[in-house]
């Protein structure tokens, strides 16, 4: 089980690392199921940068991958029917990665407001560092 303190590290972790280059950044960390343990909107972050790291994540969490990794099948039939099923809530694109405890999936953390998804996912990634120290 991912605590609400485990959640607050990585987000600390997280926003550190966007901080340290200036980029203003949505993060969330969801659980296995995808619903919201914690969240931050670092100032000057845009609007839609929640609903966008909250959709990555979420993607991230239920797959228990990188949500850069849904991509390539994110214009499959299957891909499309789950994202119907999911009300248009998971995002498949970069941006978020896997929360992994002991070979656990715990949840993920999700990131957008970055340059990119790639710099959103490598950011996701710094936080989920913090789970390991």
């Amino acid at each position: 089980m991912l605590t609400l303190d485990e959640a607050q590290r990585v987000i600390a972790a997280a926003r550190a690392e966007a901080e340290a280059k200036g980029e203003r950044i949505g993060i969330v960390v969801v659980d296995t199921r995808g619903d919201v343990k914690a969240s931050a909107r670092c100032d000057g972050a845009v609007f839609r940068a929640m609903q966008l790291a909250d959709g990555k994540a979420y993607a991230s969490a239920t797959h228990g991958q990188p949500s850069s990794a849904l991509l390539p099948r994110a214009d499959t039939a299957v891909m499309r029917a789950l994202l119907q099923l999911e009300h248009g809530r998971m995002i498949p694109v970069p941006g978020a990665v896997p929360l992994i405890r002991d070979g656990a999936v715990l949840g993920a953390v999700g990131i957008s407001g970055a340059p990119s998804g790639e710099r959103d996912e490598e950011i996701a990634a710094a936080g989920a560092a913090a789970l390991k120290t």
